[in-house]
């Protein structure tokens, strides 16, 4: 391996770490969100009774996820911008969103030294699925445990 391949294989690894951080941060702040707001409106006393504001409330946690997942897959296309993997955005954009969910359509886009970006973004995305997942089912047993805390009083 010639010292200029590993410099790129080194550059490639330093911007999926950074990009996959963002990721990270980015999903962390939308997970704080809704157990704050969950928290805040168990407490008024707003969730676990009526049906149509759960649903509301489960409905409004998978779109915030939805948002956060789609700012990530925007993170990634800043990303592939600003690197110089790729300098249309809209080029990048589809290459993330390929990426990020893991259907691979963007992946032969990026140039040669860049092309490890990619499986560092699928693994970002499977992760943050994941993430919202557990989330979206965790919202769904806190409205359970409310609901029937409620009624055994």
């Amino acid at each position: 391996m010639r010292h200029s391949d590993s410099m790129w294989i080194l550059n490639t690894l330093l911007v999926g770490f950074a990009a996959t951080l963002g990721t990270m941060v980015i999903h962390g702040l939308v997970a704080h969100t809704i157990i704050v707001q969950m928290r805040r409106d168990v407490e008024r006393g707003w969730l676990g009774a009526r049906l149509w504001v759960n649903l509301t409330f489960v409905s409004g946690t998978t779109l915030l996820a939805l948002a956060g997942h789609i700012l990530e897959v925007v993170l990634w296309a800043f990303v592939f911008n600003l690197c110089g993997a790729l300098t249309d955005f809209g080029a990048a954009l589809y290459c993330s969103a390929g990426n990020y969910t893991t259907v691979g359509s963007g992946q032969v886009l990026l140039p040669p030294q860049w092309r490890l970006l990619g499986p560092f973004e699928a693994a970002a995305g499977l992760l943050m699925f994941g993430a919202s997942t557990a989330l979206i089912v965790s919202v769904i047993q806190g409205l359970i445990h409310v609901r029937l805390d409620r009624s055994e009083r």
